[in-house]
């Protein structure tokens, strides 16, 4: 029998924290039924009330996950330019315990999004609501100066996205090369060769 409105409402809570521990403790490649059930201490059944397929629970988990980043502090925004990018960047790589916690499961949720159209499709979109938000802080230091003139900031922010998360993957499979130190040091040096560039009519 399904639960109630009221008691299903007051089961969400319950259900999106046993989901988070899953994910924390196993990842996406963990994220079962079961696993979900046996984490709440009740029956499959009683969870497939809530989530009657992998696929739902999938898709719930991600929501909850994106909920997560969004809400994880976040460095203070100096002023658009170079300065805000850079604490973008900072704020994406494995720097804090949390941070690589998030990082890691993100990454676990690859693999399901690239077997899924529909969930590929969800992942392209927040790379592209990513880019988005950086674009105009690179608008602005190329307006100050900051940039060559003939910096293209939407091409700037796919390159600056590409790094930062081929740094995530490095980072988390290699820490010890890949320490807060270096990672802020590569982060620091990538913003510089954007600075430096030249178009090649100007040499």
């Amino acid at each position: 029998m399904p639960p109630a409105p009221g008691d299903r409402e007051a089961r969400r809570k319950d259900v999106s924290e046993a989901v988070w521990r899953v994910l924390a403790d196993k990842g996406f490649g963990g994220l079962t039924l079961r696993a979900v059930a046996t984490a709440m201490g009740v029956s499959t059944g009683m969870l497939m009330h809530y989530f009657p397929t992998k696929r739902a629970l999938v898709t719930h988990a991600l929501d909850l996950l994106e909920k997560d980043t969004a809400q994880r502090p976040r460095r203070a925004h100096p002023e658009p330019g170079l300065a805000t990018v850079r604490a973008m960047l900072l704020d994406i790589l494995p720097l804090t315990p949390d941070d690589t916690a998030r990082n890691r499961i993100w990454v676990s949720s690859w693999d399901l999004s690239l077997a899924d159209d529909a969930l590929a499709a969800e992942q392209a979109g927040r790379y592209a609501r990513l880019r988005s938000t950086m674009r105009p802080h690179l608008e602005a230091a190329r307006d100050a100066g900051e940039l060559p003139a003939t910096a293209d900031p939407e091409q700037l922010a796919a390159t600056a996205v590409a790094f930062t998360h081929g740094l995530v993957v490095q980072a988390l499979f290699d820490p010890d090369r890949f320490p807060l130190d270096v990672q802020t040091a590569m982060v620091d040096s990538f913003l510089a060769s954007l600075a430096r560039r030249q178009d090649p009519s100007d040499d």
